[in-house]
């Protein structure tokens, strides 16, 4: 499985990004994807994730309430919706997805920048 992360750019606080996470490779919809991100100076850390079939999802307690990550598998695309933007949510997003425990792939990260 091969990701494609986009849609990062930089924003007021308070405004709204939507990243997308593009997939080839076969059978995608029998992986659970996450978002994680990456600020400067600071560890990767998980953000999101979602079940193969959009049934299951879980957030950062930073994030809940204020991202929305979503799936179509018919085109093999997972989406992260982020509103009320802050300063904080600054980072480098990355998109990765996994069979069962161990996320085993990842594509490569879009930045967000959010400006106060």
């Amino acid at each position: 499985v091969q990701l494609q992360a986009s849609g990062g750019g930089l924003v007021q606080a308070g405004g709204s990004l939507r990243l997308s996470c593009a997939a080839s490779g076969r059978a995608f919809g029998s992986y659970g994807t996450g978002w994680f991100r990456q600020a400067p100076g600071k560890e990767r850390e998980f953000v999101a994730q979602i079940s193969w079939n959009g049934g299951t999802t879980d957030y950062a307690s930073a994030v809940k309430d204020r991202f929305t990550i979503s799936r179509d598998n018919d085109k093999n695309t997972v989406y992260l919706q982020m509103n009320s933007l802050k300063p904080e949510d600054t980072a480098v997003y990355y998109c990765a997805a996994k069979r069962a425990i161990t996320w085993d792939y990842w594509g490569q990260g879009t930045e967000v920048t959010v400006s106060s």
